[in-house]
């Protein structure tokens, strides 16, 4: 009897301790972020799916997965950006800023001028523009881009390495071409032509270098390579 109330004793013992220890992890809310800048691609057509490039900051390693959301409302577009956020006495938050590019699809917009405003009435407000062109076919794309999948950056050089993988080896690059917002952000379209009729399904990396214009005069300027599907590759790059 006096073993089972010692056991009994000790169990109490353990529970009251448990229940005292801190608490390692919390259940995460949803939390506004820092934005840096607003990158607003030119070359969108009325039939393309439009994208906003968001670059921003993670405040600390208590902040998880950005998230971003987008409202087109008449000629503004609302976007949102947020990340969960977890207690910041979490002995796995150390206080490391972490930097995000992220693009934001706020689809498929009639031609004309957009305002952008992102996280709208808060600290972090940003705003920008962006303009959509009359679309000249029903085609999503006027050409077959390289499916780029990332860019790989030298330091202390304007080349770049657009790397990827092309579905085919019947097809082949013709020509990267680059234009500009005049502001902060060169679209790179890397072109593909098709040098036989014989197509068959054969993943073929590539490996393509190009050098960055030096019209731009900001410090840091976004690449943003146009991919097939309609899709995109964004990369910040200092404009040394």
């Amino acid at each position: 009897m006096k073993r089972n109330l010692k056991l009994i004793s000790l169990a109490a013992l353990s529970a009251g301790a448990l229940m005292n220890r801190p608490v390692i992890a919390s259940t995460p809310i949803e939390t506004y972020i820092p934005v840096e800048h607003v990158y607003s691609p030119m070359g969108f057509d009325s039939n393309d799916r439009t994208e906003v490039i968001v670059e921003g900051i993670l405040p600390n390693l208590c902040h998880k997965s950005p998230m971003t959301t987008a409202k087109v409302s008449g000629n503004t577009i609302k976007i949102t950006v947020k990340a969960m956020k977890y207690e910041s006495s979490s002995p796995f938050c150390p206080e490391i800023a972490l930097p995000f590019v992220t693009a934001v699809n706020v689809g498929i917009l009639d031609k004309g001028k957009y305002d952008i405003v992102v996280n709208g009435k808060t600290i972090f407000e940003k705003k920008s523009e962006i303009a959509v062109n009359e679309a000249s076919s029903d085609a999503v794309d006027d050409f077959i881009y390289a499916n780029v999948d990332h860019v790989e950056k030298h330091e202390g050089s304007r080349v770049v390495d657009l790397k990827g993988y092309n579905p085919s080896e019947c097809l082949e690059l013709d020509k990267v071409e680059f234009f500009d917002n005049s502001k902060d952000t060169y679209s790179v379209l890397p072109k593909m032509k098709q040098v036989s009729t014989f197509c068959p399904m054969k993943m073929v990396a590539f490996s393509f270098p190009t050098e960055v214009p030096t019209k731009l005069e900001r410090e840091k300027v976004l690449l943003h390579v146009r991919v097939m599907d309609g899709k995109s590759v964004n990369t910040v790059f200092e404009n040394q």
